[in-house]
């Protein structure tokens, strides 16, 4: 190019405007140097933390967003003084792809296997879990994997079928597959109920989901122990996110908090042991008494058979006034904090606390749409109590879908399952919830009033008419088994 053709180059408008935007933007890189993803944390005042939905990591419980991954992040958002936004994820494998396409700051709840860590930056653990096989009760048990003959099923994506791949490639021969239609919860619940031979779950999953379903049973460790960790992107610019991270992870191991959240959410406490009706019918003759006046005294002023609460409140705490759950429920009803201030009693006084339970009890009835009647009134009102009003919401309308009466304990006890599913609660307003707490909690309650019906018929022999008539979707309930759950309001 010759000196003539460079200035008429240079004089060219298109040229002028194209410097005129070079120099724009370097005067605009010059006076805002991009910001780092802590700067931009710190400058937003949100932390954005993407995770999905499970029993494990995060979901609306009753009294609002829980779950061992979400009190994590509640945490680290405080430590760096800003808000937190849980970024909802399909899965484990959705939860990086949050991370990739900006929006989310790092992504909880994964297991930390090598695939991954090619990828992705993780933090220090979070907590151990160790992969287990898991089949159903009838079944002959498999002692390793040469007996296991059957399908094992598994999440598509998951850290799972990672672990099968390379199984195949030590010079394994496994049956298996990889659904994108349920998650490990999803799986667990097809199990127990004999549609799945096998499935894979980590063992603190495993934990939770067998309170709900007796008939799961491990076969085997599937794995040596794992790790829980946060996944960060690996690009240089998010070492100072990542760094504070390992800074606040630290110092929650070190004073010990670290183990007091997994033990929150993982942990067993005696009321999940499991009790016999004798037990309990021995209790109602030696403990019961001493708190019965105040049972008959707060049934009447709020319309509640007496025997009613009393049920209740052996589900709670075994009638204990002292009792303290991990999770901050105290006293012989087990009230929140917030839920004692609602209704304005000492919750650590055992009668105020009886009190407490059958205003707040009375409250939640008093929300549900007139068209549900008694008794299906009542059970719903405990199902509420227990996992929330907005999750009975989001059944009800599932009911409707299948074509179930929504006003019916029967079907919403159906379909509250659902909820652990990512095909059902992905398109419900409040979104996943531990669906077999509430069933379980309701029938335990009924199971513990029956019980009471009885004995105190011996007492006195009042006219046949006035005796409760077992329930037709739960009759007869006298002679079942009674199991005991945590405490949860």
């Amino acid at each position: 190019m010759d000196r003539e053709q460079l200035s008429a180059l240079l004089a060219s408008p298109r040229l002028r405007r194209w410097a005129a935007v070079g120099v724009f933007a370097s005067l605009i890189s010059t006076c805002s140097p991009s910001l780092t993803p802590l700067e931009r944390i710190q400058q937003s005042g949100v932390l954005r933390v993407a995770t999905y939905n499970s029993g494990t990591t995060f979901f609306e419980g009753a009294t609002g967003p829980t779950g061992f991954e979400y009190d994590l992040a509640a945490g680290f958002a405080e430590y760096l003084g800003v808000g937190l936004k849980m970024v909802l994820a399909d899965s484990p494998h959705d939860a990086l792809k949050q991370i990739q396409r900006g929006r989310a700051d790092f992504a909880a709840g994964l297991t930390i296997t090598p695939k991954r860590s090619e990828r992705f930056r993780f933090s220090l653990p979070v907590h151990r879990i160790q992969p287990q096989l898991i089949y159903r009760v009838g079944r002959k048990r498999p002692r390793d994997w040469s007996d296991v003959s059957a399908e094992v099923v598994v999440g598509e994506g998951s850290s799972h079928a990672e672990r099968l791949r390379r199984l195949e490639q030590q010079g394994l021969d496994l049956n298996w597959r990889e659904t994108t239609e349920m998650n490990s919860e999803g799986l667990l619940s097809e199990v127990a109920e004999g549609n799945v031979p096998f499935t894979i779950a980590d063992s603190n999953l495993v934990t939770i989901n067998m309170r709900y379903h007796s008939e799961l049973r491990v076969a085997f460790e599937a794995g040596e122990d794992e790790s829980l960790g946060w996944a960060f992107s690996r690009r240089r610019h998010y070492d100072s996110l990542f760094n504070q991270s390992i800074a606040y992870l630290w110092e929650l191991k070190n004073n010990n908090t670290l183990f007091e959240i997994a033990d929150r959410h993982f942990g067993t406490s005696d009321n999940s042991s499991y009790v016999g009706a004798a037990i309990f019918a021995s209790q109602a003759q030696s403990v019961l008494p001493k708190y019965r006046p105040a049972f008959e005294k707060y049934g009447e002023e709020y319309g509640f058979d007496w025997r009613l609460l009393a049920a209740i409140g052996y589900q709670e705490s075994h009638w204990n006034p002292h009792a303290v759950s991990p999770t901050g429920v105290r006293g012989l009803m087990m009230l929140t904090g917030a839920t004692a201030r609602f209704v304005r009693v000492n919750r650590l006084d055992a009668i105020e606390s009886i009190k407490g339970g059958a205003a707040y009890l009375d409250y939640i009835k008093k929300q549900l749409p007139a068209t549900i009647t008694e008794p299906d009134r009542t059970w719903v009102a405990l199902a509420s109590y227990n996992v929330g009003y907005g999750h009975i919401l989001d059944v009800r309308k599932i009911c409707e879908q299948h074509g179930d009466d929504p006003d019916k304990w029967i079907n919403i006890r159906k379909h509250l399952p659902k909820l652990t599913q990512p095909r059902w609660h992905r398109k419900t307003r409040y979104g996943y919830a531990r669906g077999y707490e509430p069933v379980h909690y309701v029938r335990n309650i009924r199971s513990y009033y029956d019980i009471l019906v009885w004995i105190t018929s011996q007492e006195e022999q009042p006219d046949p008419e006035e005796v409760p008539e077992p329930l037709p979707d739960e009759a007869p309930r006298r002679n079942r088994s009674v199991d005991i759950e945590s405490p949860i309001l």
